[in-house]
């Protein structure tokens, strides 16, 4: 039995595995994201649909995993904000989630990198992941603008401290990735996932340079590559396919 919250990557990829176009062509973006949304194929959709309702059905998430890459590029630096400095900030933040609240939308930023519009909507809320590192003049801003945040780790996110807090602060059971291939690569060397579940797109992207499911430190040479166990497979009539492992260990 552990005691961090369980660890889903969820993924949709282009048949060689990548999740993106370009490592600084953000799928938030408009050329992106269109050009991203126009190889998907009617059953995508519809598999990711299927992946979704599984998840609910097996293990009632209530944690979405993303990465601060997800919304910033590679060379965005922390946000410009007045200075600040006082050692209460690095305590958790947690003020009083809305009454209807169902799932946290929590994302790693331990640099501070990205500016929130938004903070959650129809029961999903937003939720930071800090560390010690953290400027404090982000944790301030955080404040200011009620978002929660729980701070585990020194020089970066710890993402085991991370799951286990999640899990005995919050009550989170299960996450579910969604990120890109840095956050999702840190969990796989970190043997922090559980079961990863893909849907894999009929088209290929190609390049050297763009993201993939698992980037970020190769393997040590004295290091073996994660065996997976297939459960399930499942293919749509226009070439999609869906994909879930469980972790050997």
């Amino acid at each position: 039995m552990t005691d961090r919250a369980r660890v889903v990557v969820s993924v949709t990829a282009s048949v060689d595995g990548r999740v993106t176009l370009g490592r600084d062509r953000l799928l938030l973006s408009e050329e992106a994201g269109s050009i991203w949304r126009s190889i998907w194929p009617t059953g995508a959709d519809a598999a990711s649909a299927a992946r979704t309702a599984l998840l609910e059905e097996l293990y009632a998430p209530t944690a979405i995993l993303e990465g601060s890459g997800t919304f910033v590029t590679p060379d965005a630096g922390p946000l410009d904000l007045p200075p600040a400095d006082h050692v209460e900030l690095y305590e958790d933040y947690l003020p009083a989630v809305p009454p209807n609240h169902r799932k946290w939308f929590t994302i790693v930023d331990s640099r501070g990198r990205v500016h929130w519009d938004m903070k959650g909507g129809d029961g999903t809320d937003l939720l930071l992941l800090v560390a010690r590192t953290t400027p404090a003049s982000h944790l301030s801003y955080l404040r200011r603008e009620t978002i929660p945040y729980l701070v585990a780790g020194e020089d970066r996110v710890d993402l085991s401290l991370a799951l286990q807090r999640m899990r005995d602060v919050l009550g989170v059971t299960c996450v579910i990735s969604e990120a890109g291939g840095g956050l999702n690569g840190a969990l796989l060397r970190a043997d922090l996932i559980d079961e990863l579940h893909l849907v894999l797109l009929p088209t290929a992207i190609g390049g050297a340079s763009v993201p993939s499911i698992f980037d970020g430190s190769e393997l040590l040479p004295d290091t073996l590559p994660t065996a997976l166990h297939l459960l399930s497979t499942n293919t749509t009539p226009d070439g999609v396919l869906s994909l879930r492992y469980e972790v050997i260990r």
